[in-house]
């Protein structure tokens, strides 16, 4: 998978966090700034976001936009489609590690052609690219 340069940079985010998985998460631009805490699965309180939502959050709309890509390059028609992803998060060998699942409703194609613009999606996505080979992502 080819990697992109510091010289091809059109943007990046920056966010820091504050005491973890059970504080406060903010981007420099101040236009995401949300308390997290564990959820009550997981022993916390639940009261806050967490970061397995913020990772859900950012993969569905990543997804949906290559979703939009593909759909534009195949000429189908994916308006009022929308992008799930579940993330889970649970122990494995090292500590833990996370699983996702994208589903995605396309009302205007047939189950065949939703198929096969999910699976040319997961193939562009940047998100996809990323965890390729990291964690288990599957398309349902």
């Amino acid at each position: 998978m080819p990697e992109i340069q510091q010289s091809d940079v059109l943007y990046t985010a920056v966010a820091t966090a504050e005491n973890g998985r059970d504080g406060r998460v903010a981007t420099a631009d101040g236009r995401l700034d949300v308390i997290v805490n564990p959820p009550k699965e997981m022993g916390g309180s639940g009261d806050g976001t967490n970061p397995e939502q913020l990772f859900a959050a950012g993969y569905s709309a990543c997804f949906q936009g290559a979703l939009g890509v593909v759909a534009r390059q195949e000429k189908a028609d994916v308006s009022g489609s929308t992008v799930t992803a579940k993330v889970g998060i649970g122990r494995n060998a090292d500590g833990f590690g996370l699983i996702v699942e994208i589903s995605a409703t396309i009302p205007n194609t047939d189950p065949a052609t939703a198929r096969a613009l999910l699976e040319k999606a997961h193939q562009v996505c940047p998100y996809s690219k990323a965890t390729r080979g990291n964690i288990a992502v599957t398309l349902a």
